[in-house]
């Protein structure tokens, strides 16, 4: 660690704000008609509007108001009746109007949180600065020609949200698993499909390093370009070293903006930032202010679907399920919904989380298919659960006989299969017990170990019966009967 002692970097604790960019999933883009569809060809998603051309005036787009306060009514922010608009203003060749339409004074939420789960089960909040409305910039591509930069202006207008949270954040892990919520949380609300690597999802992170106890912050460094959240965490984690080694040195840790090199799992320095701000604000003058009214914001609430925290919450407390349980159903909201619209066939919970959890998801990653074509609808699987509760067939046959050839017979009922192909277990007493007489006969000498305290010959005894039985004895009434044989 540089030759420094683990006891060094102990001294010191990370601060650590982000700010987040949401691209939406808007059909047209914040202020003009252009499509935002993705992939297009370069150039083509433009008009004079996005462009920047004289005469023109912006309109705005009223989908973007709506997401904005879908996502403020689920980070519990307090959401701004009057929102005006400004300009950002600075020069680069990916931004044909010279400045960004944004918010600058007035963000449409404040006050907010997205809460955050500790290994050892606990939450922590972690507070947003404010979430605030804003358009693209375009993109520049420096890598496909080797003499000229590329400009591709698709992106230009396309409508974000930006959250920057406090600077709350303690550690690289903290910092993913903060990512990890948002994203989940902007697909629950159907506002951002969440992808890092499309650029849909974009993190930079401020981040400097103090002395434990302190009140004062250090010099905070912003790092940018990071792909996915396990770059973000890669990111962090180097640059706090950095930092400390910096500081350890005698030396003072310059203000600059960074990116991120995955490869060498390194930072470096990108340009120098000034303590005061680098851009020009000032009201934006082709926009009217926008009024978010209350009845407003009642008719996007109620529209809004249950959040993963909420869900969460019911798998522990109602549902009885464990932590971990509920973490996997509710990771993604469509498996979450397909679970949802199973408990509504089936009141054995436990037994739906494992299906959903063993052989569904299997299935699905198997087949790399997402959880929206998996081919056996909630109503069918909660008749193959009900099957094994009512001692038909046994889990095993149920998960690897049943479950399989249900993928294929779409039309049959679990218990069609099980009977057409002879699965349907013997639960009958006065059958089953003819059947423990012949196994506990064939074992003379294993009866007396049995009762001379040795249990485990049991197994012995099971297998036999389950062998007379052709897999058919219901393993649970079979058993009870051979202790009873065993014991008389």
């Amino acid at each position: 660690m540089d030759d420094l002692s683990m006891s060094v970097y102990e001294k010191y604790e990370p601060v650590i704000g982000l700010e987040v960019h949401i691209q939406l999933l808007t059909k047209s883009k914040a202020y003009a008609s252009d499509s935002t569809e993705y992939g297009s060809l370069p150039n083509t998603n433009v008009s004079v509007i996005s462009l920047g051309h004289p005469g023109t005036l912006p309109r705005t787009n009223k989908k973007v108001i709506e997401f904005a306060v879908r996502l403020g009514l689920a980070t519990h922010s307090t959401i701004r009746k009057e929102n005006q608009y400004a300009r950002k203003n600075y020069f680069y060749a990916d931004l044909p109007k010279g400045y960004q339409i944004t918010q600058d004074k007035t963000p449409i939420c404040t006050k907010g949180y997205i809460t955050i789960k500790n290994d050892d089960g606990t939450m922590k909040n972690i507070h947003l600065t404010r979430i605030h409305m804003e358009e693209d910039a375009g993109k520049s591509m420096h890598d496909i020609d080797p003499y000229d930069t590329l400009i591709d202006l698709n992106r230009a207008g396309i409508p974000l949200l930006e959250i920057v949270s406090e600077p709350e954040i303690r550690s690289g892990e903290d910092a993913y698993k903060y990512l990890s919520e948002v994203r989940k949380l902007v697909r629950y609300l159907d506002i951002c499909d969440g992808n890092m690597e499309e650029g849909s999802l974009r993190c930079d992170a401020n981040i400097s390093v103090m002395l434990k106890g302190s009140k004062q912050f250090g010099r905070r460094v912003e790092v940018k370009n990071m792909n996915s959240m396990r770059n973000v965490q890669r990111a962090i984690e180097h640059e706090v070293k950095r930092q400390i080694d910096i500081i350890e040195k005698g030396e003072t840790v310059v203000q600059d903006t960074r990116s991120f090199d995955a490869v060498a799992g390194t930072t470096f320095s990108m340009r120098s930032k000034e303590a005061a701000n680098d851009y020009r604000y000032f009201p934006e003058p082709d926009l009217q202010p926008v009024i978010v009214t209350e009845e407003y914001i009642s008719g996007v609430k109620s529209k809004l679907p249950a959040l993963p925290n909420e869900l969460f919450n019911k798998y522990t407390t109602l549902l009885k399920l464990s932590a971990y349980d509920a973490s996997v159903l509710t990771e993604i909201k469509s498996f979450a919904l397909y679970f949802e619209d199973l408990i509504k066939h089936s009141t054995n919970y436990k037994a739906a989380a494992n299906w959903m959890m063993g052989p569904v998801k299997s299935y699905l990653n198997e087949s790399a298919l997402e959880i929206e074509q998996f081919p056996i609808e909630p109503s069918r699987l909660a008749q193959l659960i009900k099957l094994v509760d009512d001692g038909k067939v046994s889990n095993t046959v149920a998960s690897q006989t049943v479950f399989p050839r249900m993928l294929v017979e779409k039309t049959k009922t679990p218990l069609q299969i099980a009977e057409e192909n002879n699965l349907v277990q013997e639960s009958n007493q006065d059958a089953l017990i003819e059947l423990v007489k012949q196994a506990v006969a064939k074992y003379p000498e294993k009866v007396t170990e049995y009762k001379n305290g040795k249990i485990g010959v049991i197994g012995l005894f099971m297998g036999e019966l389950m062998k007379l039985s052709k897999g058919k004895a219901d393993p649970k009434v079979a058993n009870e009967l051979m202790k009873k044989a065993l014991e008389e």
